[in-house]
């Protein structure tokens, strides 16, 4: 495990994303062509100068942190479980990561994939790892909004909110490569430029929690207990499993060169009640969870 406190952010500016800063402005259009455009192009201009004045100050002044906490850890899958032990001796799991598979009808040129086929099954006897992390830009977020409300600037107060997601999302890409060149080093010689990075080129994935590839929420509570995320840099989840402060990001690593991102789909019952046994939930609070993909009412 490793944390990083008050992360520099001339830094992580350096990885940002600009294109979902538009969106978040109802603007149409990549960044930068975006500012070529007839219709929104001047006024987009003047949006980016002055998110880029805003966030010069928050820089310079030091207005908010960025902190991570992230580990390394030896790893192997159990079926559609992900074993995580504390040393690579693989006994004595310290957590289970709960995956889900999809179901749906396909070729069989296609397998219907889970977060844990990325990982040497445990049988096999071989040695493999899968990392977890966790950052928060939201640090003093709250107050600098405050602050803008206090003066009735509802514009910046908007403005803080956007650009700290964008600097959540560009200190997950940036803890990502160092991750992957330096501390687990698994891909060193990587040489990618930002478009390559948004483009995802580099080997291996980063799936959350809530998402596509890993849709149950409450696989983030496993997360922050590995990483004691909130002892380590004062990141919380509340009852609904959603992080605050809201500008930040977590997830789990996998390394393996085949690992890709998937939608899971629809799923049906009887992997619903074999993901409750593996849980040790109540079925009623699992379909809760998975209302969203569950393929029966």
């Amino acid at each position: 495990r490793k944390t990083l406190l008050d992360f520099p952010l001339s830094e992580v500016r350096e990885y940002i994303d600009w294109t979902p800063f538009f969106i978040a402005w109802e603007f149409k259009g990549k960044y930068p062509k975006i500012f070529k455009d007839e219709t929104v192009g001047k006024e987009a201009k003047k949006v980016f100068e002055e998110a880029q004045k805003l966030l010069d100050e928050i820089i310079s002044k030091k207005l908010i942190k960025a902190n991570a906490v992230f580990g390394i850890f030896s790893a192997n899958s159990v079926d559609d479980d992900i074993e995580i032990y504390a040393d690579n001796k693989g006994a004595n799991p310290l957590a289970t990561i709960h995956t889900i598979r999809q179901q749906g009808n396909k070729s069989s040129k296609f397998s219907n994939l889970a977060l844990s086929d990325f990982v040497a099954p445990k049988g096999t006897n071989k040695k493999d790892y899968v990392g977890a992390f966790a950052v928060t830009t939201g640090i003093g977020v709250q107050e600098l909004v405050d602050k803008y409300e206090k003066d009735d600037d509802d514009y910046n107060a908007i403005m803080v909110k956007v650009i700290a997601d964008r600097l959540a999302e560009a200190f997950t890409e940036l803890l990502h490569k160092k991750l992957r060149t330096d501390y687990w080093g698994y891909s060193k010689e990587e040489k990618f430029d930002n478009d390559d990075l948004i483009k995802e080129k580099y080997i291996g994935i980063r799936p959350a929690p809530g998402y596509p590839a890993q849709p149950d929420h409450t696989e983030k509570e496993i997360l922050f207990s590995l990483l004691d995320v909130e002892k380590n840099i004062g990141l919380t989840l509340t009852e609904s499993y959603a992080m605050y402060p809201t500008a930040s990001v977590s997830g789990f690593y996998f390394a393996n060169p085949n690992a890709k991102y998937f939608n899971v789909g629809k799923i049906s019952k009887d992997q619903v009640e074999d993901y409750t046994k593996r849980k040790n939930m109540n079925l009623s609070e699992i379909e809760k969870w998975l209302a969203p993909i569950l393929s029966y009412k």
